[in-house]
């Protein structure tokens, strides 16, 4: 046991390292998911029938493949063409991508379970498409979204081990490198932990979000989440 703390304190600096790059790719990831799930999802409820195409299309194309050849695609093969991009930008659009279009079902499904009657008394008021999503069905929508993105994220985060694929010397390749020099048990063993670190602290940030969003419009806890789970 003292061997694996010895060689554990050793290895601390290259594994301070490797979470510094699982964040970039938690983070970046996140951040175009949620993008590229927002614009899919707005374009999947569009009365435009070719945008409704193409997001159907696009969505399904990434919810289709897997995650590790869309890693191995942009960084082995997107080169071929003339496009060459770092390892953490690779991960991250990757990333971005195969969960925002997961998201994209989520944006969808949360706007079309907003009650019709939001939807008939905002064109009543003879509010514009554009107000009346972003006052009326939006901030309601939001409320649902929030959990399933929130199981996005803990998916998302898992997923970041990808970047293993490419050489990335991430946390999963620092682990692999601990593994090395003590056992399968103790290396995953601490794995297992900071993986976990990293899933609760992200979704208890979410939760707040969505405790924010609720009171903003009056709803319980029990009634939001019941909504939510109709939704998705």
């Amino acid at each position: 046991m003292s061997d694996n703390l010895d060689a554990l304190q050793a290895a601390l600096p290259q594994l301070a390292e490797g979470v510094l790059v699982t964040l970039q790719l938690t983070v970046g990831g996140a951040v175009l998911a949620f993008v590229v799930s927002v614009g899919f999802g707005l374009l999947s409820i569009s009365p435009v029938a070719p945008l409704r195409w193409l997001s159907t299309i696009v969505v399904e194309f990434f919810r289709g493949t897997s995650l590790v050849v869309q890693v191995f695609w942009l960084y082995y093969v997107m080169p071929l063409f003339g496009v060459s991009m770092d390892a953490v930008l690779t991960g991250v659009i990757a990333l971005g991508l195969n969960y925002g279009a997961y998201g994209a079902e989520v944006v969808r499904g949360s706007i079309n379970a907003v009650d019709k009657g939001q939807w008939e008394g905002a064109k009543a008021l003879n509010m514009s498409p554009l107000t009346r999503m972003r006052r009326i069905i939006w901030p309601q929508a939001w409320v649902l979204m929030l959990s399933g993105y929130n199981n996005l994220l803990i998916m998302l985060i898992k997923g970041t081990a990808v970047a293993l694929f490419i050489g990335l010397q991430d946390f999963a390749y620092e682990l692999d490198e601990l593994r090395v020099d003590t056992t399968t048990i103790f290396a995953y063993g601490i794995g297992l932990l900071v993986y976990y670190l990293f899933a609760l602290v992200f979704s208890s940030g979410l939760r707040q979000l969505e405790t924010r969003a609720r009171r903003r419009l009056g709803l319980s806890a029990r009634s939001a989440h019941a909504t939510a789970g109709a939704a998705l």
